[in-house]
């Protein structure tokens, strides 16, 4: 073999030693990183899911004290106190917190009910359903009020939707 073709294959296994040596330095990283890397992945999975399904439990049970309601309206100023005064009158754009309990049929649904908590609404904010809140303009605090409604054919509860339902609504009372 001449000189030249000698050092030329020399030239051509030390480029295929180096070769071969990277890719073996490789699959020796990645012997380690490789498990390394499922658990991480597979850790932030199971992160991701425990934190969706507590975002969907807290969801849920928003809904679920609120059923009428599509967003909550519990925002009051500091400035305002609720007021009891039997001769205030529930208009257009005051915030009343009231307390209700929902039936169909007379019997009464999962989430229909404040338990006694409480809910805060803005009247004319349409955030709960049908003209729920139209019907309690004119009333005062400490009225019982019955307010039916019908939920819209696509509400998400198989068991509410187009249904009609009776809410047994007490005032607490006018936030001024």
């Amino acid at each position: 073999m001449k000189k030249e073709n000698r050092k030329a294959a020399q030239e051509r296994r030390a480029k295929e030693r180096e070769h071969q040596d990277k890719i073996a330095h490789q699959k020796q990283i990645w012997s380690w990183a490789g498990p390394v890397l499922v658990v991480v992945v597979i850790v932030g999975l199971i992160v991701a899911s425990v934190l969706d399904s507590k975002r969907l439990s807290a969801k849920s049970d928003s809904e679920d004290t609120s059923a009428v309601s599509s967003a909550s309206s519990s925002s009051t100023s500091s400035s305002t106190s609720l007021q009891t005064d039997t001769s205030l009158t529930i208009e257009n754009g005051d915030t009343v917190n009231i307390d209700y309990v929902g039936s169909i049929d007379g019997v009464e649904f999962e989430g229909g009910n404040t338990e006694g908590n409480g809910a805060d609404l803005v009247i004319g904010s349409h955030s709960y359903i049908d003209d729920f809140e139209d019907q309690l303009i004119g009333h005062h605090p400490g009225d019982s009020v019955d307010v039916t409604v019908t939920f819209p054919d696509n509400y998400g509860k198989d068991e509410l939707n187009g249904k009609e339902a009776l809410f047994k609504v007490t005032v607490n009372g006018i936030y001024k």
